[in-house]
C-alpha cells in the first residue's frame, strides 16, 4: 500500500504556494505589547541618537583620558 506522501516534493514552489502565513515572533510580541499599551509616536529620523548610542558622552570622556 503506497502512501500519497511518497511523491510529495517539499521545494520552494511548494512552500511559496502555501495559503496561510504566520507572523514572525517579533511581530506577535509587539502586537501583544501594543494591545495592552499603545506605543509612543517615534520620529522616523530624529536629531537625538538612541539610548546607548556608540558615540555617547561617557565613551568620549574615556577616550580623552588616554
Amino acid at each position: 500500500m503506497a502512501d500519497n506522501w511518497d511523491d510529495l516534493v517539499l521545494d520552494e514552489d511548494f512552500i511559496r504556494s502555501a495559503e496561510t502565513t504566520e507572523p514572525s515572533a517579533r511581530a506577535r510580541m509587539l502586537a501583544a505589547r501594543w494591545r495592552a499599551e499603545e506605543p509612543e509616536p517615534q520620529p522616523w529620523r530624529s536629531d537625538e541618537p538612541p539610548a546607548g548610542w556608540f558615540f555617547s558622552k561617557a565613551r568620549r570622556r574615556k577616550w580623552r583620558r588616554r
